[in-house]
This record gives C-alpha cells, sequence and structure tokens, in this order.
C-alpha cells in the first residue's frame, strides 16, 4: 500500500466509498465526479503507478482488471448499447490519480473519445 495514494487508502477502508464490485484482487467503486450517467473506477487492490506498469509487472492481474469491468458493465446494464472502457496513463494521458484504474463509463451516448 502507498500510503500517499487515494486508491490505496480506498482499499484499506480508510475512506469512504460506493462499491460496486470487489474481488480477492480488485474492487469497482462509483467516480465522485461521474463524467456519463454510469461511471465506475475498477482498481487492482494492490498498487501499480498506471496500466502499463500493471500489465507489465502482473499480466494476470491486469486480466483481473478487464473480466472486473466487463462484470462491472454486464451488471450495470451497459452490454446491449455498448460502453467505454478507458485507462488514462500517464499525465498527457489525462491520468490524475497514479494507481492503475479503469473508467467504466456508458448509460448514454458518449460522443467522441477526444474533445478538441
Amino acid at each position: 500500500m502507498n500510503t500517499d495514494c487515494v486508491f490505496c487508502r480506498i482499499v484499506a477502508g480508510e475512506l469512504p466509498t460506493t462499491v460496486v464490485r470487489e474481488t480477492e484482487t480488485t474492487l469497482a467503486f462509483r467516480d465522485l465526479d461521474p463524467k456519463a450517467p454510469v461511471h465506475v473506477l475498477v482498481i487492482p487492490k494492490e498498487h501499480h503507478a498506471d496500466v502499463a506498469a500493471l500489465a507489465l509487472a502482473d499480466p494476470a492481474l491486469a486480466g483481473d482488471v478487464l473480466a472486473t469491468a466487463a462484470e462491472v458493465a454486464e451488471a450495470e446494464g451497459l452490454r446491449p448499447d455498448g460502453f467505454r472502457l478507458m485507462f488514462n496513463t500517464g499525465r498527457y494521458g489525462g491520468q490524475e490519480v497514479f494507481h492503475a484504474h479503469a473508467h467504466v463509463l456508458g448509460g448514454a451516448p458518449l460522443g467522441p473519445m477526444l474533445a478538441r
């Protein structure tokens, strides 16, 4: 656990959140500042700075994150109309919390992927 990391503190139970799904290795919870009607974050419980670091260090755990994201999309009813699964990586990629996490977004048309 990284004590300076907000997501590590959520995993440790130090900060409240609305949990959507939890597995042995992952945690999915509602985003506090949602960008779509459904906006759930899926994180590995183990700290990795970003998805690239996670994939290199533990490909199986990266797969667990993807599987949990798919389960969240199914449980939230997003599969029939579609959803967006997004990882922001690094400063230029828009990453704000440096703990690997996927955004599961849906529930309405999301528009173009990048705004100019």
